[in-house]
């Protein structure tokens, strides 16, 4: 229990560590898919190419678009292509790092299906069975060209009676099979080749580049999480005021109208409504940032600043560097005792 423990902080807290388990998990249920699925080819000339050629294609499409989806990174790269320059440059070669990272994780799904498929040879037999050449057969010497045909399009059926128990049958099956797995086989060998060079040449590279765009890219999805993180417990912050404040001054229009006449000897002082500085936990440091935001107008001009002009990766620089330009500047906020704040904090 201790071990899955850690396992499951440890995926929890690494990003790529949780896109690793969905991209083996999609290969995964990939396998268990392909198992399970009925092949029943149509035996037809005009259709067998295209339902072999679909079925060896169409679900990997589908489980590629699937990869997409659940990578979180590919929305991030859109975003960060898409966003204005604003006071924060954009890194082509960050974003060609996390293009290369969402494409090597969401092809390796596709890659199972199509490498189980032309293992199992079922797919390349249907789609190609019509296009074999018949002179590398002599048992089709005796037959018209249309017979050809027809028989070739009744291959991949073994139990049809046109093909049933005919050496010819088996011997086109068993050549195209043999192809199918020959060229699943090469695909599998050069793979796991590029992987090996991939992974035995690249310290022999200058990894400063590799590094920084690593970390960026990782910087990238953690400020997308803490700016919602935060952005939700603003909104609890500002919705909990809000409705301290609705209760506050419905109690009051209640005992201006007598309405509280019963309970005006047991409450006389009205429920103090928690201003700017009062935290909801009695700890105001730590939101006095959050708090200070407390109109709409406020929170939708922070949102377009923050989307139309993030701020420099530059700690160390003025905040006033991008607040002017439309950002919420707060000079006017009191801060707690103790806290370190001591100038006025942008947003």
């Amino acid at each position: 229990m201790e071990k899955f423990r850690v396992l499951f902080q440890h995926f929890q807290s690494s990003s790529e560590s949780v896109m690793n388990g969905i991209c083996l998990l999609l290969a995964a249920v990939t396998i268990k898919l392909y198992s399970s699925f009925d092949f029943n080819c149509p035996c037809l000339a005009r259709y067998n190419a295209l339902y072999g050629l679909g079925l060896l294609l169409t679900p990997p499409l589908a489980l590629f678009l699937c990869g997409l989806l659940a990578n979180r990174q590919s929305v991030l790269m859109v975003e960060e292509w898409r966003r204005p320059v604003g006071h924060r440059r954009k890194d082509p070669g960050i974003i060609r790092y996390m293009c290369s990272s969402v494409l090597q994780r969401a092809l390796a799904a596709p890659l199972v299906w199509i490498l189980l498929a032309l293992l199992d040879g079922k797919c390349f037999v249907c789609a190609f069975s019509s296009s074999v050449d018949p002179e590398k057969f002599l048992d089709f010497a005796n037959m018209t060209p249309s017979q050809v045909q027809l028989f070739l399009a009744k291959v991949p059926c073994k139990e049809d009676e046109l093909v049933r128990d005919s050496p010819a049958r088996k011997a086109v099956s068993r050549y195209l099979r043999c192809l199918s797995q020959a060229i699943g086989w090469s695909i599998t060998l050069l793979l796991i080749i590029l992987a090996f060079l991939g992974r035995c040449l690249r310290p022999c590279f200058d990894q400063t580049v590799f590094l920084q765009r690593r970390y960026w890219s990782n910087y990238v999805d953690l400020e997308q999480k803490l700016f919602d993180e935060t952005c939700c417990e603003h909104a609890r912050d500002f919705a909990h005021r809000c409705v301290l404040h609705f209760f506050a001054n419905m109690q009051s229009e209640m005992r201006a109208r007598g309405l509280r006449r019963d309970t005006a000897d047991r409450d006389p002082e009205p429920p103090v409504t928690p201003g700017p500085q009062d935290g909801l936990d009695g700890g105001g440091s730590g939101k006095a940032h959050l708090r200070a935001v407390c109109s709409r107008e406020q929170v939708d001009r922070l949102l377009s600043t923050w989307y139309s002009s993030k701020p420099p990766l530059d700690l160390l620089a003025s905040p006033g560097i991008w607040g002017g330009r439309g950002g919420l500047n707060h000079r006017a906020l009191t801060v707690a005792p103790g806290n370190r704040l001591s100038q006025h904090t942008d947003v």
